[in-house]
């Protein structure tokens, strides 16, 4: 007589591991869809969908959340700095964006005047208060040489110039929520 319990864990298991998978057709074509002209209006969507409504699983600790008003609901990390980072990055075309690690990830971006050389932007949001440690910025760069895109050497001062321009609009947005 054969056990119920492996037949059991393998229909329970290859649903599961069949979720996990993901085509790059499929996002490469969700990424197209998007234009130069609303990459802005996407990150800005998703940042006020994050901060007005919040995203929230398995309910909400309202006590953390009362000691951190400035955070908003669902987020664990800094509103001020999560939305300052999408607005900032928002010139750079969005791949991933996890408000609970707090992590940012840019698709590649090639400018206009450089159509050989490419940018990718990781932004780490790295706590609940408003801090001028409270982000990392790390940029990578590539150059296309005989068709092929090579690794290249970026400045240590591109990533800390976007962290100060975050930082200043999350100054921003922190001076208008309270002139509210």
């Amino acid at each position: 007589m054969a056990r119920p319990f492996p037949l059991l864990a393998l229909a329970i298991a290859l649903p599961a591991l069949a979720a996990c998978g993901s085509s790059e057709n499929t996002r490469a074509n969700n990424m197209s869809d998007y234009g130069d002209d609303s990459r802005r209006a996407r990150a800005q969507q998703i940042g006020n969908q994050l901060q007005s409504s919040g995203i929230v699983l398995f309910g909400t600790d309202r006590s953390r959340q009362a000691q951190d008003a400035a955070a908003g609901p669902g987020l664990a990390v800094n509103a001020y700095l999560w939305r300052a980072t999408l607005d900032t990055l928002s010139f750079m075309p969005l791949a991933s964006a996890d408000p609970f690690g707090g992590v940012i990830i840019t698709d590649w971006y090639s400018p206009a005047s450089t159509p050989d050389e490419r940018f990718k932007a990781t932004a780490y949001v790295l706590g609940r208060q408003l801090r001028s440690d409270g982000i990392r910025i790390t940029v990578f760069r590539q150059v296309r040489r005989g068709g092929q895109w090579l690794d290249a050497a970026v400045s240590n001062a591109t990533g800390s110039e976007l962290e100060d321009k975050v930082l200043a609009r999350a100054r921003e947005l922190r001076s208008q929520s309270a002139a509210r």
